[in-house]
């Protein structure tokens, strides 16, 4: 998952930063509002997390800008502005949760895995396919109890194509989530492609269907 951090502490930044690292997701730092709007113009992220008091910009202003995306991306909302109004304004333009300051960094994960349980409308750590299962908590790919060895990118490609199952993704999404930002000029390469090949050939000794469909100069839909 590639996460926008939106914070002008550059402390808690930093720690969320490397928890969130260490968690194994894609984290770009935005220490201003300017500097936010800029970064969601122009990246495709999964989750933005949004610190509503920022030095140069209204955060609920950058909340709406986030939510006139195309790709909708999971906002939720750490903040000491703790109002009852301040949290039913942003519910209102979009947020998906709010999380006051101070809060733990555990009880941070299980707000945003809750959020992207909804999000994709799955009930567990575990989406079934295939005769497989993916374990995210554990991260764990298996068949009939047997564990396939998967490198941590084509976890994380198996995982994204999972929780978009039946939906074109486009090169760029695969890119931009697996590896964060890059130039323009790469996200055409073949990054994607490459592990794409490395995941089919693990999986076919499992599965015998037809289960990643490759869309010509588009991207790849898994299939269910």
């Amino acid at each position: 998952m590639h996460v926008l951090i939106v914070e002008d502490e550059a402390s808690l930044a930093k720690e969320l930063v490397h928890f969130l690292s260490q968690e194994h997701y894609k984290c770009d730092w935005a220490a201003t509002g300017r500097d936010a709007s800029e970064k969601i113009a122009v990246n495709l992220y999964d989750f933005i997390l949004l610190d509503l008091g920022l030095p140069d910009y209204n955060g609920l202003t950058l909340l709406q800008e986030a939510r006139q995306l195309d790709h909708e991306p999971a906002i939720l909302i750490l903040t000491a502005r703790g109002s009852l109004e301040e949290r039913i304004e942003g519910l209102d333009l979009g947020a998906d949760d709010y999380l006051p300051k101070p809060f733990s960094l555990l009880e941070l994960q299980a707000r945003m895995q809750a959020v992207l349980r909804r999000k994709f409308k799955i009930k567990s750590s575990v989406l079934a396919f295939h005769g497989l299962e993916l374990d995210h908590s554990t991260r764990r790919v298996t068949h009939q109890a047997t564990e396939i060895s998967l490198t941590k990118k084509e976890f994380d490609l198996l995982h994204y194509l999972l929780l978009h199952k039946n939906r074109i993704l486009t090169r760029l999404q695969l890119t931009e989530h697996i590896w964060g930002n890059l130039l323009e000029d790469d996200y055409d390469s073949n990054y994607i492609d490459v592990h794409i090949k490395n995941l089919r050939k693990k999986l076919a000794a499992y599965i015998t269907d037809e289960w990643l469909e490759t869309v010509r100069g588009v991207g790849y839909r898994l299939t269910t």
